[in-house]
Formats: C-alpha cells, sequence, structure tokens
C-alpha cells in the first residue's frame, strides 16, 4: 500500500522512535524560524546550550511582531536578536520585510523539509509540502542545536478537496468549514493531509490561508502535496532548483477521512470568541460592523490583496467604519505598489499599515470599546485584539471587502465577476535586501543585551512530595492569550520573566500573580483543551516564576502541554473529569510518592478541605517523566 505523505517525511527524518499513532518519535529538523515575541527568549535558551554556531541547514530570526518603537524595550530586543544571530550563524528579518510564514514561504520554504518554528501557525510551510510544526522556544533551541526535536507520532486525516470555488468564495472559508466540522480541538493528535481533484484548483497562497489556520484546530500541522502549482510558485520566486515533487498516489492508508465539496462551500464567518464558531454570512447578513482589517499571515498575500483592491476599485469604504490593510511581506506591497493596486486600496480610504503582525496579535488597530470588527487573521480570542469588549468576527478577504463598502456583514457575490482570473504572476518581486546573513564566523562579534533582557528563571528536580494550593480554577479553552495577555505593554516584556509575570492571568483574575505570592507553591485547575492557541512559552515560564508546580486539567493543548514539560510544570489529566468539579481555588492539594506514581502513571492527589482522593494519569512519555523529575528541559541537560 503506498505510503501517505505524511508518514513519508516522518520516515525521512525519523531519528528514533516507533511510527505508531501516539508514540513519541524524535524528528531530524532542517529548518528551523523564530519571531521576536517568542525568538528573544528562544535565543537566550539557545546562548545557555554553549555551542558556537547553529547546526541546521537554515535557520531565520525574524522581527515582525513587536514593531512599535514606543520606549527603549523592542528597540534594544531587535538589537540582541540583530547581534546573536550575526555570532550564532541565524539570518535575520529586519522589521517591515514583512510576517514570518509569508516571508519564510516566500524566500526559504523548500518541498520535503522539516520546519521547527516558535510561532503555532509554522504550519503555514505546509503549503508547499513542508513538514511544518509549531514548537516553544526551547524545542527551537535544541533543534538549533542539533537535537531532535520530539512528539507523539499523529494520526492522519486526509482532506479529499473535491471541485472548485465560486468565485467569491475563498481558502479561507475552507478552513473555517473544516473548523466547524472539527472544532479548536478536533485536530489535537492529527495531521490533516490535503487531496483530490480540488486541490489542484488551490494556488500555492490559498493552501497557505488553509494550513495556517489548521493550526486553530489543535492539528500538529497541515499539508499539501509539492505538484504542479508548487512548481508554479517557485519559479515565481526565482526558487524552481528548490522544487520536490511530493504527491500522494492512488490507495494511501489514512486514519481518517473528510470529504469537502468546494463547490458546495459558502462565505463563511467565525464569531466571537472562538474561530470554530462558525456560521453562514447569510445568517448574519446586515449586522452592523465599526472596524474592517485585512490581511495578516493568514490572508496577506499578493492574490488576496488584489481580490480586495478589485473590489474595492472605484468606491468608497462606509463612512461609519475604518478600514486597514496589512501585507504580508515588503514582496506584496511592492508588488501591489508597482501593478497599482494600491494606490486603488489607498484611494478607497483603506489605511496601509506596515508589514507586520501588528492588530492580529493586538499591537495596534484595535477596535472601539464594545466595537464590532471583521478581520481576516486567525484569531478571534477574547481581547486578543487589545480591547476587551470588542467583538472579532473572522471572514475572507473578500467578505471583508465587501463588508468595507456597505458598512455590514455582507458577502462577496454581487463583486464575483471582479474576481475572476486573478492567477499567481510569473514572477514575484525579489528583493532580499532586508534579510541580513550571518557572519561567517562568530569569533570577536559582541552579543548586546539590553536592560530588559534577564535571565532563566530558576529549575528545581521534582520532589518527592507535592503540597500545593489551588491558586486559580478556570473553564474549557483556557487560550494561551488569557495566560499571558498579548497586548503590546506586556509583550515587550518577553525577555523579563520576572516582569512578565506579574500579568499571569491578568485579563481574567487581576490578583493572580499577587495570591501566587501568598500561596507559594501553587497547582493551576483546568477544565477541556488548557492551554490552547500560541506557542509562546511565556505562558508556562511565567507560572512557573510564581511557584506553580501542577497544572490539573481535564485535556490540554499539544504545545502548551510540551512547554509545562519543558520549565519542570508537572501537567496531569483527570481520570474522572467530575473531579473537576470537587475542586475550589485555596484547597491545599497534596501528592505523595510523586516519581514512582508518575513511573506507574498512577497519580493521586489528596483535597485537604474535601478529603476527596483523585486519581490522576498523564500523556507522558519516558523521555519527558525523566524531564520532569530533572526539573526541565534545561536542566536535564546540564545546562542551567
Amino acid at each position: 500500500m503506498t505510503e501517505n505523505l505524511t508518514r513519508r517525511l516522518i520516515r525521512e527524518h525519523l531519528v528514533s522512535g516507533d511510527m505508531k499513532a501516539g508514540q513519541e518519535i524524535a524528528l531530524k529538523i532542517d529548518q528551523t524560524l523564530t519571531q521576536d515575541a517568542t525568538g528573544t527568549m528562544a535565543y537566550l535558551e539557545f546562548e545557555s546550550i554553549g555551542i558556537p554556531r547553529v547546526k541546521t541547514e537554515l535557520s531565520v530570526s525574524y522581527i515582525d511582531h513587536n514593531c512599535v518603537q514606543i520606549g527603549y524595550r523592542n528597540a534594544d530586543d531587535h538589537v540582541f536578536l540583530q547581534t546573536l544571530a550575526a555570532k550564532y550563524g541565524i539570518y535575520l528579518s529586519k522589521p517591515g520585510n514583512g510576517i514570518c510564514h509569508q516571508v519564510h514561504l516566500e524566500r526559504f520554504g523548500i518541498p520535503g523539509k522539516t520546519l521547527l518554528g516558535s510561532d503555532s501557525h509554522t504550519p503555514t510551510g505546509g503549503a508547499i509540502g513542508m513538514l511544518a510544526i509549531g514548537a516553544g522556544g526551547l524545542d527551537v533551541a535544541m533543534a538549533m542545536a542539533g537535537k531532535p526535536f520530539y512528539v507523539k507520532m499523529p494520526q492522519v486525516v486526509n482532506v479529499r478537496l473535491h471541485g472548485r470555488l465560486k468565485p467569491w468564495v475563498s481558502a479561507k472559508d475552507i478552513i473555517l468549514e473544516i473548523l466547524r466540522r472539527l472544532s479548536v480541538k478536533g485536530g489535537v493528535g492529527n495531521v490533516l493531509e490535503f487531496s483530490g481533484e480540488g486541490v489542484d484548483s488551490l494556488t500555492v497562497p490559498q493552501r497557505a490561508t488553509i494550513c495556517n489556520m489548521g493550526a486553530e484546530t489543535g492539528a500538529a500541522t497541515s499539508i499539501f502535496p509539492s505538484d504542479n502549482r508548487t512548481y508554479e510558485f517557485l519559479k515565481a520566486q526565482g526558487r524552481e532548483n528548490c522544487y520536490r515533487e511530493l504527491t500522494t498516489g492512488t490507495g494511501c492508508q489514512y486514519d481518517q477521512v473528510m470529504d469537502i465539496s468546494l463547490e458546495e462551500v459558502e462565505a463563511l464567518v467565525a464569531q466571537p470568541h472562538m474561530p470554530d464558531r462558525v456560521v453562514p454570512v447569510r445568517e448574519l447578513k446586515g449586522m452592523k460592523i465599526d472596524q474592517v482589517f485585512i490581511g495578516s499571515c493568514t490572508n496577506g498575500s499578493y492574490t488576496d490583496l488584489v481580490n480586495v483592491a478589485k473590489i474595492l476599485k472605484g468606491r468608497t469604504v462606509h463612512p461609519d467604519i475604518e478600514a486597514a490593510v496589512s501585507c504580508g511581506s515588503k514582496q506584496v506591497m511592492h508588488m501591489l505598489a508597482t501593478n497599482g493596486y494600491l494606490a486603488d486600496l489607498i484611494a478607497s480610504g483603506v489605511r496601509v499599515l506596515e508589514c507586520v503582525c501588528g492588530p492580529c496579535a493586538g499591537n495596534g488597530y484595535s477596535p472601539s470599546t464594545g466595537g464590532v470588527s471583521l478581520r481576516t487573521n486567525n484569531r478571534n480570542f477574547e481581547g486578543r485584539c487589545g480591547t476587551k469588549d470588542a467583538k472579532i468576527y473572522l471572514v475572507s478577504p473578500e467578505t471583508a471587502a465587501m463588508s468595507a463598502l456597505t458598512g455590514c456583514l455582507t458577502d462577496a457575490q454581487e463583486a464575483a465577476d471582479r474576481l475572476r482570473d486573478v492567477q499567481i504572476p510569473e514572477y514575484f518581486y525579489c528583493d532580499d535586501r532586508m534579510v541580513i546573513p550571518p557572519a561567517d564566523s562568530g569569533d570577536g562579534l559582541v552579543v548586546i543585551k539590553g536592560p530588559n533582557i534577564k535571565g532563566l528563571p530558576q529549575f528545581l528536580p521534582l520532589p518527592e512530595r507535592i503540597s500545593v494550593r489551588t491558586v486559580i480554577k478556570v473553564g474549557d479553552n483556557i487560550t494561551t492569550d488569557h495566560i499571558i495577555p498579548a497586548n503590546p505593554d506586556i509583550v515587550q516584556m518577553r525577555s523579563n520573566i520576572p516582569a512578565i509575570s506579574r500579568f499571569v492571568f491578568h485579563g481574567i483574575d487581576p490578583g493572580f500573580a499577587d495570591r501566587c505570592d501568598v500561596f507559594g507553591p501553587s497547582v493551576i485547575v483546568a477544565s477541556q483543551n488548557y492551554g490552547q492557541g500560541s506557542s509562546r512559552e511565556h505562558a508556562a515560564l511565567g507560572p512557573k516564576y510564581l511557584g506553580v508546580k501542577v497544572v490539573m486539567a481535564k485535556s490540554f493543548a499539544r504545545i502548551h502541554s510540551q512547554n509545562l514539560v519543558n520549565f519542570g510544570i508537572l501537567p496531569l489529566e483527570f481520570t474522572d473529569e467530575q473531579d473537576y468539579e470537587d475542586i475550589c481555588q485555596g484547597d491545599v492539594i497534596e501528592m505523595e510518592h510523586v516519581a514512582d506514581n508518575l513511573e506507574r502513571n498512577e497519580i493521586q492527589a489528596k483535597n485537604q478541605r474535601s478529603g476527596h482522593t483523585y486519581k490522576l494519569h498523564h500523556t507522558l512519555s519516558g523521555r519527558q517523566i525523566e524531564t520532569i523529575k530533572a526539573g526541565g528541559l534545561l536542566r536535564q541537560a546540564g545546562l542551567e
């Protein structure tokens, strides 16, 4: 039987482990990427490893998240990233060159290679047949040091696409349809692999939108074949020599199959405050809006924004709303400017923002109090946009552009004639002058660290007995944005764990950090899918610094669970989910013979207040158990 594409690439990069679903495997990593919100900490961790140069085929540091220069912190971190990249053999993409996923796809991605990124939307690389996975910064640091990446062998879900999309329906609507079916946790433990005759109708930018937002299902990654569309894209980037054909033949075996008829996909919208709260646009048609944002790593491609420009050409944005566009890269902006489309956007009344993450991560262009904002980015978590009570709806660029004209939610069906035959250009404008290559040798080069850059918190071995107080109890789908808000005032302290830790759970419980100071060793109690969202390991480091030793939950998101392990926080799951109901904030939870019980996967925890004993278990590998016992990955490796 023919091996599916996912298993084929895993086998090519397998260092150790058995390729059985759920078993831990180790993969050789060819490329890494970081962005500045997570990369600063990742590079501090890499420095602690003590090797002179990265050992990957390619590592790129992108500055794309925190680019607003108010105060010294962001600017200082940029200097740190540039000087460190030069010394250790890392390419640096300067602020304004574009968003990491868009630029990496354009200029560095290679079919068949593995890519590990300190950003949860790294799976964007699957659009050209890469095995691209998001992870915490410490995992990326280890990969740059030549160590394998450990992950549980996924199941492979075959998403078969049939037919063609209607002109006013886009790839964004395909991934929203998948989210509607799977939910934000339905992809956990899986890879989404795309096939079917409908795949050929999708360009690489369209595939990138789907792979990028596939992360919202919880899937480890998403992947398309590398085919004639891939070759077309790489040739247009002047990189056809990087092409490798990677297609799936008939008879491939999959663990699950999902069929989607593209002709039946309609314009969709994700309602606040989760990307899986998806309904057809027609059900909310006419809903008044206050703001429109078009762009981001999800929908900031040249073809996305050409479609928007075609809809807006000769028309004017509705007077009651603000609309803004952010290109995914400098390449996209330059081509829009050269071809006249940027002028069309400006003439319509659209604001043109920098080629950075910005609005998606709450770094600028926030909605008004209680405002309704239509956005083309990938997440609509509560407060993520920078305005806590705003209502964020996720839509396609076409729907967003049409709605910008009408002032209310409107699909782009009436603009169908304007949207026909938008294709990938034969050649993209390629100018890599804002990508700085590393020095030939790091000898004598100095890494410059501003006053905001601090050391890592202390890591201690796992004690034999744990006594912790319940510092907070939270519900389902707690995101990393809930744990560490991503707004600019907080994220600019990303390289200063003592400072950033004061904002843990600040949005839902402003007294959390102070209570940790009083409680001492603590446990977080959570419901389903704890740690959903970003790969930011600060969501583990912050609680670690405040004394959190254990998280007890009904289930965990993949990346955050690994981040907890990496920093010595014990992630445990309730065997009987009803036990969650028995625990109150302030309860003292005690565990005896912790190390031995971890080995047996039979953990008992007693609640001093209620007298109840809870059975707990974990999903840790033997390697991860040893990491926890050591007090975290750096301590285990003797690097702290």
